[in-house]
């Protein structure tokens, strides 16, 4: 019978603690997605600064295998995106637009977001029209990695044009 009491209580008590856990996560995950359109936000914007404060200073940033910035190893902390990413595209590309995006929460603080590169190859007028999907992984409001998954043979079709 002491037993049975003691079973209960626990029960009742893991009842009682289930909601606090729950609602303790759901703001953290509710808040990634806010950091990370936020990034979007910025990066549709042209706002560099913007999105490299949402960065950690040790970031990993991974562009997909063969996709033309992709150097066989990630580019790490905030200047290395910019040198590696960011200022080629904004050399390279007419436009960059993301389109059709959509976020989703994912387990472990990361976000899954999912949509097309719309882009034009200044060299060649080249278009692209690819898929992506982008996972990231935040800690304590920052992006700790980003791993790009697309369609590299179109990117890379649209440049040999």
């Amino acid at each position: 019978m002491k037993q049975t009491k003691q079973a209960s209580f626990i029960c009742l008590l893991l009842l009682i603690a289930a909601p606090i856990v729950i609602s303790a996560q759901a703001p953290a995950k509710k808040n990634n997605i806010a950091i990370v359109q936020g990034l979007y936000n910025d990066f549709g914007k042209g706002n560099v600064p913007g999105v490299l404060a949402a960065l950690s200073k040790d970031v990993e940033w991974n562009e997909a295998e063969n996709f033309p910035y992709w150097e066989e190893k990630p580019f790490v902390g905030p200047d290395a995106v910019v040198k590696g990413v960011f200022a080629r595209i904004g050399s390279e590309w007419e436009y960059w637009n993301l389109t059709d995006l959509k976020l989703h929460n994912m387990d472990n603080n990361m976000v899954l977001a999912t949509g097309r590169y719309k882009a034009k190859y200044k060299q060649n007028e080249a278009i692209i029209d690819a898929q992506f999907a982008h996972v990231w992984s935040l800690k304590d409001g920052k992006v700790l990695k980003f791993q790009q998954y697309t369609d590299t043979k179109q990117v890379a079709n649209a440049i040999l044009q």
